[in-house]
């Protein structure tokens, strides 16, 4: 332990009788303001300054995850964070500990993870002396606060609440992302006299509702419209707004159009509800639309920003009305008709009421119809998997892959996807549609399945006191990213089933290769060893592991998985082939790109 660290043995000492009263120690205040905010979950490798933290947190019953990489504590607080509507807290040890999380901290930022990283650090004696070799140091603020949107340090005890509220404040406002609060050795044992920490509703603004003028308006536009449409963006789940937007949903009569981050499926809405561009029905309806009401997202690339490609026939007779928490958002990626400037949860609520109070609207004649195409084009897409190789004579065709997986996903489950090329084939030929989906889809980062995984289905319990069964669908060049994080889902017993298409190779890349220079070239730094066995590494950290080849007994093996309990990884070889040549809908994925230029 270094000098400048407090012991640990000074932890919580009784006061000799008729001694004077202490006060609150910094790292229980701390807490107590986590705490108001509803926050119970810690993910990160204590250090010698987060020991005290560790040890009460546990104390007072919160779950605490320690993973083997502080990438993972990142991801993990940020599907925390998806799951459960709420910041999450993710500690990082001095020096490399906050080098290992930069990858999840810019994760975080660009996926709009509202996650409140702390960040051990020397004390300031040390740092600020004129010295050379020092152990265990390098400042961190500055390379850390272009990828927040939030940096400070708590340098005396007295700033403690300011800054804990600061961070979480700056965090849930706008455009929610990550904050970093510096926690240097010199304040950790410090006491407060301090009042009770106050609910988040007196130190910042919570529930914002919009101006019921405009409310109005965008009532009677959605009255008047022939064929309106729901575009459902990745913080309608976040925010846990599902049963809000179900109620306007079911007032409007209309098709609900997922974005590509909101691949979540409203609990009442399953048949209403495909994904934009790779649904034949979500093209047709937003084609035929005449008013598109946008919820909680950034209308980014992959929705090809509301304004090209599927979006330009009719472009002149549609109304847009657009529910945004970060005003500074309107109009920036497309002209917007109405602007509804306020948090999903409360305007949501305010726009059913106004619909309601009109009548509401019957539903468009178009809508029974989209439901029927859509159910025939996903039964269609399963007979169309299963004529594909099966793994009988041949390796199994990626369709095959997903289809049968997805079938076998538990109802109430949490879908977590990871991996490039399967996450293709899994947008198209998904045969479940799940209430809670976790993936990386801003930034695009592979290897986020796992501790996505053991994050979200930790923080999912703690926050509901029920055990949900989990399913990881991923690629094996993903899977091995943070495969260690298997050690931390047998630690905690999660029912966790993994199910891995194993092609060893990066098929994404191989595609590219192939598509560049043609077939037969060489594809340099693309693949790796056949060798592994990802059932076998299960069995080595405790984990139950299968190795399936045909396609018909991968639901069987998830079926045992589940009743057998704990964590279950079930290799699957797939065709490397068709895994980066037969992407489906690939021309479609390529026009996310920089508006189809790259």
């Amino acid at each position: 332990m270094y000098d400048d660290q407090p012991a640990a043995d000074t932890l919580a000492p009784e006061a000799p009788a008729g001694a004077k009263k202490k006060g609150t120690p910094v790292f229980k205040r701390i807490l107590d303001l986590f705490e108001a905010e509803g926050i119970r979950t810690l993910f990160g490798i204590p250090d010698p300054n987060f020991v005290h933290l560790f040890l009460e947190a546990e104390t007072r019953g919160w779950t605490v995850v320690s993973p083997h990489h502080e990438a993972s504590a990142g991801h993990m607080a940020a599907a925390a964070a998806r799951i459960t509507g709420k910041p999450a807290l993710c500690i990082g040890t001095l020096g490399p500990g906050m080098a290992n999380l930069m990858p999840a901290i810019q994760c975080a930022k660009v996926e709009n993870d509202p996650i409140i990283i702390m960040g051990g650090q020397r004390a300031r004696i040390t740092e600020r002396r004129v010295r050379r070799g020092r152990i265990q140091f390098v400042r961190q603020e500055p390379m850390i606060e272009d990828s927040v949107k939030f940096s400070s340090s708590i340098e005396y005890a007295d700033q403690t609440d300011e800054i804990v509220r600061e961070a979480i404040r700056v965090a849930l406002s706008g455009t929610p992302g990550p904050a970093y609060i510096e926690f240097p050795a010199h304040i950790i044992l410090e006491e407060l006299d301090l009042p009770p920490v106050l609910p988040p509703h007196r130190y910042r603004l919570t529930d914002q509702g919009a101006d019921g003028d405009r409310i109005a308006e965008a009532a009677e536009i959605i009255r008047n419209a022939k064929n309106p449409v729901l575009l459902v963006g990745h913080g309608v789940h976040t925010s846990k707004s599902g049963a809000a937007v179900r109620e306007l949903a079911e007032l409007m009569q209309c098709p609900v159009i997922q974005t590509s981050g909101g691949t979540s499926f409203i609990e009442g809405l399953e048949d209403r509800t495909f994904p934009y561009g790779f649904s034949e029905a979500s093209i047709d309806a937003v084609v035929e639309s005449d008013c598109c009401v946008a919820l909680a997202t950034e209308l980014g690339e992959p929705s090809h920003y509301g304004r090209w490609r599927h979006w330009v026939d009719n472009e002149a007779n549609r109304k847009w009305i657009y529910v945004q928490q970060d005003p500074t958002a309107i109009g920036v990626n497309r002209p917007i008709d109405v602007p509804l400037v306020g948090d999903v949860r409360a305007v949501v609520p305010q726009l059913s009421r106004a619909l309601k109070a009109l009548g509401g609207r019957s539903a468009s004649p178009s809508l029974s119809e989209y439901i029927q195409r859509d159910a025939q084009q996903l039964e269609e897409l399963a007979e169309d998997a299963g004529s594909k190789s099966d793994g009988s004579t041949a390796k199994m065709h990626t369709s095959q892959f997903v289809t049968e997986a997805t079938k076998a996903f538990p109802k109430d489950g949490i879908l977590i996807r990871d991996g490039g090329a399967t996450v293709i084939f899994q947008w198209t030929y998904s045969q479940a549609k799940p209430h809670d989906v976790i993936w990386n889809q801003n930034y695009g980062h592979i290897g986020t399945g796992l501790p996505y995984a053991t994050g979200a289905m930790l923080a999912d319990q703690a926050a509901t006191g029920k055990v949900r069964p989990g399913m990881l669908l991923t690629s094996d060049s993903s899977f091995l990213f943070h495969v260690g994080e298997l050690e931390v889902a047998v630690r905690k017993n999660l029912p966790l089933v993994i199910v891995v298409g194993v092609d060893f190779q990066w098929g994404l890349e191989v595609g590219v290769y192939k598509r560049t220079f043609g077939h037969g070239t060489k594809e340099t730094g693309v693949h790796w060893s056949d060798k592994v066995r990802f059932d076998k590494i299960a069995e080595g950290f405790g984990a139950a592991g299968e190795y399936v080849e045909k396609a018909a007994d991968i639901g069987p093996a998830i079926e045992r998985a589940y009743a057998r309990g704990g964590c279950t990884v079930i290799h699957v070889p797939i065709d490397p082939a068709a895994n980066s040549e037969e992407m489906p809908n690939y021309s479609e994925f390529r026009t996310w790109y920089a508006e189809g230029t790259q």
